[in-house]
Formats: C-alpha cells, structure tokens, sequence
C-alpha cells in the first residue's frame, strides 16, 4: 500500500505543481522604468529618484503633460531630489533635504517647484502650501528629441552643476550653486589650530591658493608641507606658484629653479620634461 506522502509527490510530479512558484507575484517590465541619479558637486551629495516615460510617437509638451499645469516631472511617484548640504538653484535657497521636484511647464519659461516630501503618487495631491522655493527657469530647444525623460547634473564645476530636466525637443536648464568655502575654511582652520596630528598642509594651502584665500597662510602651510617632504619636485613647483601669487617673486625664482634641478632625476622622461617644461612657464611669468 503506498503512504499518503508518496501519493502526494506522485501527484506533485504528475501536475508540476511540485516546482511551480505559485506563490511568487509575476513582474512586469514597467512603462516608466526607475531610475536614480547620483552626484557630487564640491561638498554636496545630489541624488534624484524618478520614473522615466518615452515618447513613444506621442506629442508631450502641451499634450501629454498639459501647459500651465503641476506636472511630477516624471511618471509614478512624485520625483524626489536630495542635497545633502544647503544649495541655490537659480537663485533660491533651498536647505538640505530630501523634496518633490514639480515643474510646471509652459511655450514659455517653466515654473520649476521645491516641494516639502509628501510622498505623494504623481501632483495630484499638490499643496502650494508646501512648497520649498518656486523659481523660473527658460527651456532650450533640442535639435534631436531625446526619447525618453532625462534629468542629469551636467557642467559640473567647483562651486556649481546645471540641473537638466530633458525631454522630446525641450531641455530646461536649473542652476545649482553650492558654497563650498563656507563648509571647508571653518574646518580647514580648525585642523589647522589643533593640537598635533598629520594635518593637510597641502591641500589647504592648494585650496587657499586656488581660491584666493589667505595667501599668508598658504604659504606658511606649503613651507611646512614641503620641509616635511623634502626633495618633491611636485611640491617645490607648486610652492613657487604661491609665492608669485603672492608677489614674492625672488622666492618663487628660487622654488622653479630648485624644482628643475630636482626633475633631472625624475623617474621618467615624460616626468622630468612635463616639470621643466612647468617650472619655465612659471620663471616666464616672474619676468
């Protein structure tokens, strides 16, 4: 006589259902598919969450996605954009956080909307009352349609990115501004006027160098960088690079000089001939 249990596999292996993940939810490629986007812009951490919809041989501005209404600037969930430190778009103050992206687009310039996180499907649920910053931004025509929705952080420099909202032959370009010198001065002096420790020499006195800072104390940082690396042709030329900076031309003669005669060592052709070449430029420039 068979057991219950053999007659159970036997049926199991007679229907498939035995292997059948009849619990398992099917998936199904979405319209919009997800996307997120990451950057960092001096300091500032930027991440965007969207939904990217196509074209797919529809007309959208004005059609699809109405003038002069609240748009998600996606599909889905409302698109969300986080900063991880205080930024300006175009002009506006936006804190650090995480907010709804909503534009309202026109033939136009486009409203662009900083809104508070409300976790909302789509604008439907839409509240002035919530925004954040609301600013206006003007849009480019596209000579080739792009496709499929597009958000990207693009011209990224050191104290600034451009937001891109692109779409069929529309891109509208946000200015995204961040202060870099107030977040890293107040930290660099502190490291600086603490006790003890490796402290960054260098890069503050590049930093301070490159961004017309105090140029007292960037050479002070570079001379305590280079007697701590002696011999660093690298180092020596940049240091000559601050004292013209600062009109110490005699000095900054004496640093370029040091570093050339320091490259006719250099490990490589190409590393010896890219300092000389640096280092004369930097003489040419004294006379």
């Amino acid at each position: 006589m068979f057991s219950s249990r053999f007659l159970l596999l036997a049926a199991g292996l007679a229907t498939g259902s035995l292997f059948a993940q009849s619990d398992a939810p099917l998936a199904f490629p979405a319209a919009s598919q997800p996307a997120t986007i990451s950057q960092r812009v001096g300091l500032t951490d930027i991440e965007i969450t969207y939904s990217r919809p196509a074209m797919r041989g529809r007309e959208i501005f004005g059609a699809l996605v109405p003038y002069g209404e609240v748009w998600r600037t996606g599909a889905n969930n409302a698109t969300k954009i986080t900063f991880s430190t205080d930024v300006t778009l175009n002009g506006s103050a936006v804190p650090a956080g995480t907010y709804e992206l909503h534009t309202i687009p026109t033939p136009g310039d486009w409203t662009v909307i900083i809104h508070r996180d409300m976790g909302q499907w789509g604008s439907y649920a839409y509240d002035p009352e919530n925004d954040i910053a609301r600013f206006t931004a003007s849009p480019e025509s596209l000579r080739t349609p792009v496709q499929t929705l597009t958000l990207s952080i693009d011209d990224i420099k050191k104290e600034s990115a451009t937001l891109g909202i692109a779409w069929a032959g529309t891109r509208v370009p946000v200015e995204i501004e961040v202060d870099v010198a107030g977040q890293l001065v107040p930290q660099i002096e502190a490291a600086m006027a603490a006790d003890g420790g490796n402290k960054p020499y260098f890069q503050a006195a590049m930093y301070y160098y490159e961004n017309d800072l105090d140029l007292e104390k960037a050479t002070a940082w570079m001379d305590a960088a280079v007697a701590g690396n002696p011999g660093q042709m690298w180092m020596i030329y940049r240091q000559g690079l601050i004292l013209a900076k600062k009109g110490d031309k005699a000095a900054a003669l004496a640093a370029a000089r040091q570093s050339i005669e320091l490259a006719q060592n250099a490990p490589s052709p190409s590393l010896r001939d890219e300092y000389i070449r640096l280092n004369e430029a930097l003489i040419a420039s004294l006379r």
